[in-house]
Parts: C-alpha cells; sequence; structure tokens
C-alpha cells in the first residue's frame, strides 16, 4: 500500500467526475496510445468542456499526470497492465489517493454511507450533490479494484459485485441544475478562444474548501454551465 504526498502534486477535490467516463478516457489511450501531453487540444474532441476539465482534475488527483498534465509513469503502467496486474496498480492508486479513507477511524467494510460522507465533509469540507458523485466515484474506483468495502455504501451508490469480481454499474438519474444559479463571472466578462480555455481551467484549483457547503455546490453547478456556454459559443452553436 502507498500512501503520502507526491512532490509536485497540490492537494487537490476527490474526483467528482463520471467513472464511465474515466473508464472511457483508458480505453482511449489503450486503443490509440497516450499524447505527450493530456491537455484540451487532446480530449476537446471527445468530451464536453465541463466534463473534459473534470476528467483533468481528475487525472491530477490520481497522481496519473501532473499539474502541467504530463502523463506519469503510473499512467503508463496502468494502460498497459492487464489482469491481475492492472488491478494491482488500480489499488495502488486508490490506496495513495484516497489515504483519508484508509487511514480513517471507519472500517470500509462495515461503514455507512453517511460515515464516508462525514469522513469526506471533515476533509474537504464538501457536501451535498458534490460529495455524493465523489463517493460514487471512489466506490466504483475501489471495486475495479478488488478492495473490500461495506455492502451498505455499495448499495447506495448504485454498484454491485458479481461473485467474479466484475462490476455492474446501475444507471443514475440526471440531476437537473439551477439555470438560475449565479456564474462565477458574467459570460461576456470571459475572452474568447486559448484565453478563455486556460482562465477557466485555472479556476477549479481556486476553489476554497472554506466557503460555506451550500455556496461550494453552487460553485460546481455554476462552473459547470459556465463551461458548456464558452464550449458550444467556441463551436458555433
Amino acid at each position: 500500500m502507498m500512501t503520502g504526498n507526491i512532490d509536485g502534486f497540490k492537494k487537490r477535490l476527490p474526483p467528482y467526475v463520471s467513472y464511465r467516463t474515466f473508464r472511457n478516457f483508458l480505453e482511449d489511450l489503450q486503443q490509440g496510445g497516450i499524447p505527450a501531453r493530456v491537455d484540451r487540444s487532446y480530449w476537446g474532441d471527445r468530451f464536453s468542456g465541463s466534463t473534459g476539465t473534470q476528467l483533468v482534475a481528475t487525472l491530477r488527483f490520481l497522481r496519473l499526470t501532473d499539474n502541467e498534465g504530463m502523463p506519469t509513469g503510473r499512467l503508463r503502467q496502468l494502460v498497459s497492465a492487464k489482469g491481475p496486474q492492472r488491478t494491482d496498480i488500480m489499488k495502488q492508486i486508490t490506496y495513495e489517493s484516497f489515504d483519508f479513507y484508509f487511514k480513517g477511524s471507519i472500517d470500509l467494510q462495515t461503514a455507512t454511507p453517511s460515515q464516508l460522507e462525514d469522513l469526506l465533509h471533515n476533509t474537504y469540507q464538501i457536501t451535498g450533490d458534490v460529495a455524493r458523485k465523489c463517493i460514487k466515484f471512489f466506490v466504483e474506483l475501489a471495486t475495479e479494484a478488488e478492495i473490500p468495502l461495506s455492502k451498505f455504501v455499495i448499495k447506495k451508490s448504485g454498484t454491485a459485485r458479481a461473485s467474479t469480481g466484475t462490476r455492474k454499474t446501475v444507471k443514475k438519474k440526471t440531476s437537473r441544475t439551477d439555470k438560475n444559479l449565479p456564474m462565477p463571472l458574467p459570460v461576456r466578462e470571459i475572452p474568447n478562444g486559448r484565453i478563455a480555455d486556460d482562465l477557466l481551467l485555472s479556476k477549479f484549483p481556486n476553489f476554497d474548501p472554506g466557503w460555506p457547503d451550500d455556496l461550494k455546490v453552487k460553485w460546481f453547478d455554476a462552473f459547470d454551465q459556465l463551461l458548456k456556454r464558452i464550449s458550444a459559443s467556441a463551436s458555433g452553436k
């Protein structure tokens, strides 16, 4: 089990992107090769602006890329590995990136969903829908890594283990986003082109864990809305 911080990696929020998106990304790398850098010019044709930004943050949190988007050795190992070797790498990634769960005071094999939520909130000060998405990603990652988890947590997240160790994911309903939420910046103040992309990407790491819970959720939702609008504008829609 590998734990601790790695030089050059900043503390970031846990992933809340769809796990299916993460899996699809890895499959793309297996089929098409690993790019020199995972940037918008690479993933722009594959994912929407908001999904792509969440994916980039996920890769950084899991230490699969560095802060500049450069692939790490672990990403290369994960993409090329198969069978038990791949499972072992997934375990290392899970134990290391989500060490706050494994070093916490709870037993993950008997824990309740609320205990995971409490530990996530105590560590990152996030709750609500964002916390639920973070926990779901963790559960699916741990499930694929064949790490034993509480049946209560697995049931709550909609992920079930088969006797062979494979997973079955229940499709969840997409939550509606309040269109009246305040935007981080008015769209008219956001410049076009690469400058806008760089500005948007720089916003995610600046999330303040000290904000009230309701403001955190609004910030995530509003940020997603803003990215979608910029992406639509760039494509001429």
